[in-house]
């Protein structure tokens, strides 16, 4: 079988990339950027440029293609390049699929998408869901809660270089899962027809909530987190505020999240069919708690090699 993989050199499509070549799948992956993707190439993959800006540069990256994994997306606050590729692009990208004659289009969405038709994002990723469905062509959508990535900066960093972190005061719990383990289930995906036609929640084996997560980064950092909590509907009038004006539309978004990250994960009782259906053992995914550690691990061990790499310099000043 053989990939095309558009978002190869993004946190989630890397690990794509990885696996299928390790799966031996023949994989090409969609760049607009040699330089920057030159390391799916050392890996194993063939480049190919293609631009979802540029629909004609398209459907000669189809050719001789089983699949189409779409694991790229725009920022949130990327207005003109969510209307430009992740809409207008990606439309052109199902219709060069159905002429393909692609056997599989596996897209990434995001939990809760139809309830949030206020936030540009969702309401790209849920009429993308739509259209696919309407195309005929075979899918497979997986609707994510977060990655374990995005948690660094949102939790690990601020505590290192003791800056605030700013949660509300809800209590929302959240089942992220590593890019590892949704790049796993995404490649099982096409071994399994059954998964064929039909939309998944992917969520990990524990929810966690943001207090967890701090309290986990602060025994692993040794030091103590600034949290600001501020409460929900504070939020909410500060987004409705900055929605009036043109210059504050983009914080207006950021701070629209602010509802989905408090949307509970009511996913408990399907996870274990998902994990079922798929034949994945809970036991095999990458926990948070241990993710976490590896980081810290690394991190201070960078640290001690800076140390050791300054403290040399100064002998060899000295000397």
């Amino acid at each position: 079988m053989s990939l095309l993989i558009i978002g190869g050199t993004g946190t989630l499509g890397r690990q794509v990339v990885l696996q299928a070549l390790t799966k031996g799948y023949q994989v090409r992956c969609l760049v607009r950027n040699f330089r920057k993707a030159s390391f799916l190439k050392k890996w194993g993959a063939e480049l190919v440029y293609g631009d979802l800006l540029r629909p004609e540069t398209i459907p000669p990256c189809l050719k001789g293609i089983t699949a189409i994994i779409d694991a790229s997306t725009s920022r949130a606050t990327e207005l003109e390049s969510l209307k430009k590729v992740d809409w207008e692009g990606k439309l052109f990208l199902i219709e060069a699929a159905k002429v393909g004659n692609i056997q599989r289009f596996i897209f990434f969405s995001a939990q809760n998408v139809e309830q949030f038709e206020n936030i540009p994002l969702m309401k790209v990723k849920n009429g993308i869901e739509i259209k696919l469905k309407e195309s005929n062509i075979p899918y497979t959508i997986f609707r994510l809660t977060g990655f374990y990535q995005g948690l660094i900066e949102q939790y690990a960093i601020p505590i290192l270089e003791n800056l605030p972190i700013w949660v509300t005061n809800e209590k929302t719990y959240i089942s992220y899962m590593d890019t590892q383990d949704i790049a796993k289930f995404c490649l099982r995906s096409l071994q399994i027809p059954k998964t064929k036609n039909q939309t998944f929640v992917l969520t990990g084996s524990k929810s966690w909530a943001s207090s967890e997560i701090i309290n986990l980064c602060e025994q692993l950092a040794g030091q103590q987190a600034k949290v600001q909590r501020v409460p929900v509907f504070i939020l909410k009038l500060v987004s409705r505020f900055f929605g009036f004006f043109e210059w504050g539309q983009n914080i207006s978004d950021r701070l629209d999240f602010v509802e989905i990250l408090n949307t509970e994960n009511n996913v408990s009782n399907s996870t274990f069919d998902l994990y079922k259906t798929f034949k994945i053992d809970p036991s095999e995914l990458i926990q948070l708690d241990d993710y976490f550690l590896e980081y810290f691990i690394r991190l201070l061990k960078r640290l001690r090699d800076i140390n050791f790499e300054d403290v040399q310099k100064q002998k060899n000043l000295v000397i």
